[in-house]
């Protein structure tokens, strides 16, 4: 008897670090990513595949990223990197024999020279230097889904004008179709972030932003874009509402009909502000926070294991680890030498422990509901490999034992929509999946500024724009203008905001928000004084060009994309009051 579906989204982004530092804060980071997560998940799906399972896992991963994987130093960057890993795991294992460390600390030395000699040659060699490319060949034979996410990762709810909010989502759509060869049908909100149809305004004193006025709900925007469905977190549904049930009258229009109805984590529905759906809806699939917990938690959940792989020790000569949890709470020179061919009972255990407790969650839920059921487990790539080095055996694990379980099936998020046709319409709360559930991780006192940036940063590209007719515009000036659209693009990263708060790489993240914002500014200036004289600066042209390879994504970006119309929602509608503690005041 099935009782339901599982669909587990793997959240794959890095903000843009190419050309911009390498260690300890840089190209590093989408490195490191790739040798420990994306490579050791693409195999997974491949020896499934082997096996006979489809993994029907659905990765998103943000546009910005696909532009760095796909950009044509990437390939040498890495092989740069594994050699480097490799050559310091030698230099360990000689410092090893010189000290006379253990046996065993030197078979792990050795172990280290093999992981990255045989990431390097599955990079090369079995998918042919393109990450995307075996993305796209998993997802055409449907073992796999792609979903997309913000352009840059901007934080939607945050922005000032709607152009900025349908620029990252065309520029995510079209970016889409050039590396996938077919249109999205998901996108991942970054950082979950949604803001529903009310009189919105600026939280900080900005001109033309400041004054409230009415925005569409973020479900209105995507769906002008034909995307779908979205995963949200459990807060936002449990503090939002119920609308009704979606129905079309006699004419074809779609309509809300009155209808109550139980709000769950195990149900997904679709999403609208009010009952004027006509203007759009998109469907939310919603974290199931206890489940996803025993894989989140480091303290509770199963990456703390005693036996698993120390993420924080590191030796002083290699950066590479060597040791295992031991104990939470222990110092880390108590820290004992890892073990690898110890965790393998361990993986097996605690998939089928996560295996078991979704059973009986989904068993629990149609007895109770007598309707098929989703379970949505949500997680950021990172944690499969970079954070918990054993996570990509995990999965393998986990979805082995979902293929065998006579209870539900693991599908994507599409496959679920086709499964389950919701009907359900719903109204979330404003939110994301920061503390608390509101904005705070991105908009406090350590953030504030850079929030002044962006929106006057928006208000002059605005400006500009609205002061030209775009047919007309010369191809120089085009060109200075798109770059400064990518500025700003980059500029509105919502992972700046976020360093910052976590300190985690505080003057990093502050340093490329100033210089994308003087980027952004210096391009403008270049702009308006060649609308005046229509002409450039030899000096100019060349910072120009130089911008251009320093932060060069996103080539088909046309400046038609920042779309400075009028959205359809031009007079206040009945909005449905939902209790948020997120002020504008």
């Amino acid at each position: 008897m099935y009782a339901g579906n599982i669909t587990i989204v793997l959240h794959t982004h890095l903000p843009y670090v190419l050309h911009h530092g390498d260690w300890p804060h840089g190209t590093d980071w989408i490195l490191e990513a790739v040798a420990e997560c994306y490579i050791p998940l693409l195999n997974v799906c491949n020896e499934l595949l082997k096996e006979g399972i489809y993994p029907k896992l659905t990765f998103d991963i943000s546009p910005v990223l696909c532009e760095q994987l796909a950009h044509k130093e990437f390939p040498g960057l890495f092989r740069k990197y594994c050699q480097e890993k490799v050559n310091a795991a030698m230099r360990d294992e000689a410092l090893f024999v010189k000290s006379r460390e253990s046996a065993h600390q030197i078979y792990l030395a050795k172990y280290w020279q093999k992981v990255y000699s045989d990431r390097l040659y599955e990079f090369e060699r079995v998918y042919n230097s393109s990450i995307l490319g075996e993305m796209k060949r998993l997802q055409d034979i449907g073992a796999i889904e792609v979903m997309t996410c913000g352009a840059t990762h901007g934080y939607f709810p945050l922005l000032a004008d709607d152009a900025s909010i349908e620029l990252q989502i065309k520029t995510a759509v079209e970016n889409y179709k050039k590396h996938f060869g077919r249109a999205p049908r998901g996108i991942w909100l970054p950082e979950c972030a949604y803001r529903p149809t009310y009189e919105w305004r600026t939280f900080i004193a900005v001109d033309h932003y400041s004054t409230k006025h009415l925005r569409p709900g973020v479900e209105r925007l995507l769906a002008q874009y034909g995307l779908t469905h979205f995963i949200t977190d459990d807060h936002m549904l449990k503090n939002g509402q119920c609308i009704g049930l979606k129905d079309v009258d006699a004419n074809g229009k779609p309509f809300v009909r009155d209808w109550i109805f139980n709000r769950s984590p195990l149900s997904i529905y679709n999403v609208s502000s009010d009952k004027e759906i006509q203007y759009g809806t998109s469907i939310a699939f919603t974290r199931h926070r206890e489940l996803a917990m025993q894989v989140w938690s480091g303290d509770s959940g199963y990456p703390g294991d005693p036996h698993y792989l120390d993420f924080h020790k590191k030796h002083h000569n290699s950066a590479l680890r060597y040791w295992r949890v031991t104990d939470n709470k222990a110092d880390m020179m108590y820290k004992l030498l890892y073990i690898p061919d110890a965790i393998e009972k361990k993986v097996s255990l605690h998939a089928l422990h996560l295996t078991k407790c979704i059973e009986e969650t989904m068993l629990w839920n149609y007895k109770q509901t007598r309707e098929f059921g989703t379970i949505c487990l949500p997680f950021d790539t990172e944690l499969f490999g970079h954070w918990w080095f054993e996570g990509p055996k995990f999965i393998k694990q986990l979805l082995r034992g979902l293929y065998k379980s006579p209870y539900l099936n693991t599908v994507t998020t599409s496959e679920q929509i086709e499964a389950v046709k919701p009907r359900y319409v719903v109204a979330l709360t404003e939110g994301g999946w920061g503390k608390d559930g509101n904005h705070e991780n991105w908009t406090n006192g350590a953030t504030v500024w850079t929030w002044e940036l962006i929106y006057k940063a928006e208000l002059r590209f605005k400006t500009i724009m609205e002061s030209l007719e775009l047919e007309s515009i010369k191809p120089t000036l085009r060109r200075v203008l798109t770059q400064a659209l990518r500025e700003l693009m980059l500029l509105q990263s919502s992972d700046w905001q976020f360093l910052i708060s976590t300190v985690s790489a505080k003057d990093y993240a502050e340093q490329r928000v100033t210089f994308h914002n003087s980027d952004f500014h210096r391009l403008c200036d270049i702009a308006e004084q060649f609308i005046k004289s229509k002409k450039i600066k030899k000096t100019d042209t060349f910072y120009v060009e130089e911008t251009e390879i320093r932060n060069a994504i996103f080539p088909e970006l046309q400046l038609e994309w920042w779309n400075t119309k009028i959205y359809p929602l031009q007079k206040k509608t009945e909005t449905i009051e939902i209790e948020s503690d997120l002020s504008q005041e």
